[in-house]
Formats: C-alpha cells, structure tokens, sequence
C-alpha cells in the first residue's frame, strides 16, 4: 500500500478534514486525520492493519508477546494489529494522572509490547502510554501508527513504524497565522484540552 493509497483510504472515508483544529497537544492545525472514520469500515480497518503489519520489520513483528494501545484513538487499530500480528491486544484507558490498564488486561514483567497508535503528533500520549506500560513491568519494543505528523521529530524512545508519513505544519498557540486564527478551532479528538482560545 503506497503513500498515496493510504491517503485515498482517509479521503474515501471523509477523514481528511480541512479547517481549524486544536489538536490534543494544544497545537493548532489546518488539517486533521479523523482516523475514527477511516477504521469505522471493518474491511478497510483490517486492510490499514495488514499493511502497517508488513511495515514491520521480520524481526519486530517475531519478538513482539502483546499488542497494547491507548484508547480511545488507538483502540481500533490495536485490535487490528493484534489480529493482523496473531497477538492479543489490550488497550490502556485514562485514570488519574495518566494511562491504567482495566477490564481484567495484564501485562506479565518483560512482556515485550508494540505500542500501536492512530497519529503521531508530538508523542506525547505514546510517552504516557509507555510510563504506564513500564510501571507494569512491560517492554515496549517499538511503535506502530497509521500515520506520523510529527515530521519524524516525535522523540519516543524506540523505532516508530507508521503507515504514512505526513508533514501537516502545526501550531503552538501564540503562533498561530492571523488567517487562521479568524476562523473559530474546533476540538475534533476525544481527550480533554485546553482552552480553544487563540491570540
């Protein structure tokens, strides 16, 4: 699956989205990756899954025990992968002060994980994901994601494997273009943020 497919698999699906967005990093964009619609397609999501998996390196996708993601975004093609990988797939879910593990999932100590995620942006809720994956003893080994809009400046830690990869500029708050700006930002994500508020 080319580049160009994947982005014909977002556009079929209306999940490539133009306007004002405030992403989950508090970043502003021109574009967002609605990944929710591109998997809402059972066939389509395990097609996504299947071509990520091939990505992988033969290696990785061996020594891989467990597939964990963090939901919501990740949820979906978590599952995918596990499916795609033979590999159970848990998903974290937020508590407190980062990611916990419910439902009765474990991770055992040095369970060897890849960590799947929809977008990367600034690996921000891959690093939380990790954090809470280590507290139980885990490994991450690697990451996969459909899509990195982190221009490979995403600092994970490990080797990150995406589908796609996409150079969509963003923002930081005081930073956002004046044309820009004077359209009013949406919240498209599914993870509390902050305040829609731009200079």
């Amino acid at each position: 699956m080319t580049p160009q497919d994947v982005l014909e698999e977002f556009r079929a699906s209306g999940a490539l989205l133009e306007g004002h967005f405030l992403l989950s990093s508090g970043r502003h964009s021109r574009h967002y990756l609605q990944c929710a619609r591109v998997l809402m397609n059972g066939r389509r999501a395990a097609r996504l899954a299947e071509a990520l998996a091939r990505r992988l390196p033969a290696e990785l996708r061996e020594a891989v025990d467990k597939v964990v993601s963090p939901a919501m975004g990740g949820l979906i093609i978590g599952h995918e992968m596990g499916r795609a990988l033979d590999r159970d797939a848990v998903f974290l879910e937020r508590g407190g002060d980062g990611f916990v593990l419910r439902r009765g999932f474990t991770i055992a100590p040095g369970e060897r994980v890849l960590l799947v995620e929809d977008v990367v942006t600034t690996g921000l809720s891959s690093r939380e994901a990790m954090a809470a994956i280590a507290a139980l003893g885990g490994e991450v080994v690697a990451e996969a994601a459909l899509v990195d809009r982190s221009g490979g400046n995403a600092d994970l830690g490990v080797p990150l494997h995406a589908l796609l990869n996409l150079d969509v500029p963003s923002y930081a708050p005081d930073a956002v273009p004046a044309d820009l700006a004077a359209i009013p930002p949406v919240k498209p994500g599914s993870r509390a943020q902050p305040s829609a508020a731009t200079p």
